[in-house]
C-alpha cells in the first residue's frame, strides 16, 4: 500500500520552510528530517513522529496513538497516529510541532 499523497502534501509545507529541512523517500513512505535528524514521516495513512524518550508513554495515552515499529520491537521514543488523529490541519500540524521539539534537541548530522 503506498503512502497517502494527500497526508504527505499536508505535513510537507509544515517542515519545509525549517532550516536544515530534506525529504527522502524511504520504507514505502515519506521521511521529513531537520539537520540530518528524522523527525516525522507518512507511512500508510498514519504520521510517525519522534517524540523521545520522555514524552513517550504520554504520547501513547493519546487517542489514535500506537506503537511504531513491530509489536515485538517497537522503537521507543516514536509512534504512529492513525488517520482518526490527522483528521484536521490542527492535528497535523500539532503532531509535526510534537516531532520538531524533540528533534531540535539534537545535535545536527553531518
Amino acid at each position: 500500500m503506498p503512502y497517502d499523497e494527500q497526508l504527505a502534501r499536508r505535513v510537507r509545507p509544515l517542515m519545509a520552510l525549517r532550516r536544515g529541512f530534506s525529504e527522502k523517500k524511504m520504507f514505502g513512505g515519506v521521511a521529513y528530517f531537520l539537520d540530518g535528524n528524522l523527525c516525522v514521516g507518512v507511512w500508510r495513512e498514519s504520521l510517525g513522529v519522534r517524540v523521545g524518550l520522555d514524552a513517550y508513554s504520554e504520547a501513547l495515552s493519546e487517542p489514535h496513538v500506537t506503537t511504531f515499529g513491530s509489536v515485538k520491537q517497537p522503537m521507543r521514543g516514536w509512534v504512529m497516529v492513525g488517520p482518526e488523529g490527522l483528521e484536521g490541519m490542527a492535528s497535523i500540524r500539532t503532531w509535526v510541532e510534537r516531532g520538531v521539539e524533540f528533534v531540535e534537541t539534537l545535535p545536527p548530522k553531518e
